[in-house]
């Protein structure tokens, strides 16, 4: 507590240290999962925290204004936004430092975005991220392998058993375009689908008629993807509406023929999320109450078409298993560097002692050196 009574240890809402050991396994995990994207072709780009408002929120930056904490630049004079989200970093860079690179352009990153406003289920407003985006191809084949690389990156560290939640967000839009709608009528249908309120979903697409009529049945269909799927191929779709449902078909059979044991939901008219998503929108959940780990799906890359995923390492880290810590090892002051060094190459952590009064048990050894040989240390105590 300083002299004017205010405790150094708080933060801002949302805002919080990350402490040993978590600090080291999540960027462990960062690291790990980066690897995953190399190995798949996906080169790492490293955008800055701060931009030129006018760069940073435009396209795909839009979605996420209302979230940009905006300063002012004094050296430039000009408004400035700290990221809330690396997506359109990524296309920014694709669309000028990258334009003329041949495509498709496979790259990832990995950083810290921060936010005005945490949500209810995630309060944190500063989040890191690491991800995957794919730009310049417009194919199934290009989102199943940004969904596929996603869930290979998270068994790399531990995750498992994986579920993908497919969304459409551009097919409610849709039957509410063939359906006419607009104003408080379009307005109050979309609210009824945010809320999954299938009476009040009903009771309004009756009204509105043909094709909305079709929303309440999709909406009871989400769930396994079969299922969704047999209820899009039986429902009489407009050509817009038909050509999503064909392409969310289309996506499903093209992950499903490289990971057939993965489980797969399918949800036809959700459309909340980030609003520049244009075709099939994923969420990877993981196993138990592990909540979200990964969000993204196809949109536009300035002119270009391009689909990718972004992983959440803080929820990673929850859901991921602890791995055995390497041994602590204090070497007593004087001992023989050539030892030490043989250790830190076999993985054990070595700490050295800077007097010879400083005693292993503060730095939480498992083991001491003594005279070339490793001895367990006595455990520690508590109270």
């Amino acid at each position: 507590m300083s002299a004017d009574g205010f405790n150094p240890a708080l933060l801002p809402a949302g805002l919080s240290d990350l402490l040993p050991p978590d600090a080291a396994r999540e960027a462990a995990l960062v690291e790990a999962m980066l690897a995953v994207f190399g190995a798949h072709g996906y080169e790492r780009v490293k955008p800055p925290l701060l931009e030129f408002e006018e760069g940073l929120l435009a396209g795909s930056g839009a979605a996420v204004a209302e979230q940009t904490f905006r300063l002012m630049d004094p050296v430039s004079q000009r408004m400035m936004g700290l990221r809330a989200d690396t997506t359109p970093q990524v296309a920014r860079i694709a669309a000028t430092r990258l334009r003329g690179v041949p495509r498709p352009l496979r790259l990832s990153y990995a950083g810290q975005v921060l936010r005005v406003r945490g949500t209810q289920l995630a309060p944190g407003r500063q989040l890191p991220q690491a991800g995957v985006e794919l730009i310049g191809a417009d194919s199934p084949a290009a989102d199943a392998e940004v969904a596929l690389v996603g869930i290979e990156a998270l068994a790399a560290v531990g995750v498992a058993e994986v579920a993908l939640d497919i969304t459409l967000p551009a097919m409610s839009p849709a039957l509410l375009d063939a359906a006419g709608l607009s104003g408080e009528q379009r307005a109050a249908l979309g609210r009824a689908l945010d809320r999954k309120d299938a009476a009040a979903v009903t009771q309004l697409a009756e009204a509105a008629g043909p094709p909305a009529v079709f929303l309440p049945g999709l909406l009871a269909a989400a769930g396994p993807a079969d299922g969704a799927l047999a209820a899009l191929a039986e429902a009489a779709l407009p050509p817009a509406a038909r050509a999503i449902a064909d392409n969310a078909a289309a996506v499903i059979a093209a992950i499903r023929a490289r990971a057939p044991g993965l489980r797969i939901t399918l949800d036809p008219v959700e459309f909340r999320g980030l609003r520049y998503h244009t075709g099939v929108a994923y969420t990877v959940f993981g196993p138990g109450r592990t909540g979200e780990l990964a969000r993204g799906g196809r949109y536009m890359s300035g002119e270009e078409p391009a689909t990718g995923l972004t992983l959440y390492p803080d929820a990673v880290l929850r859901a991921a298993p602890r791995a055995p810590e390497p041994r602590r090892v204090f070497l007593p002051f004087g001992a023989d560097p050539t030892a030490a060094a043989a250790l830190r190459a076999a993985g054990d952590v070595t700490i050295a002692a800077l007097s010879e009064s400083d005693d292993a048990q503060p730095q939480r050894c498992t083991h001491i050196l003594r005279g070339g040989t490793l001895e367990p240390c006595a455990p520690i105590v508590k109270d």
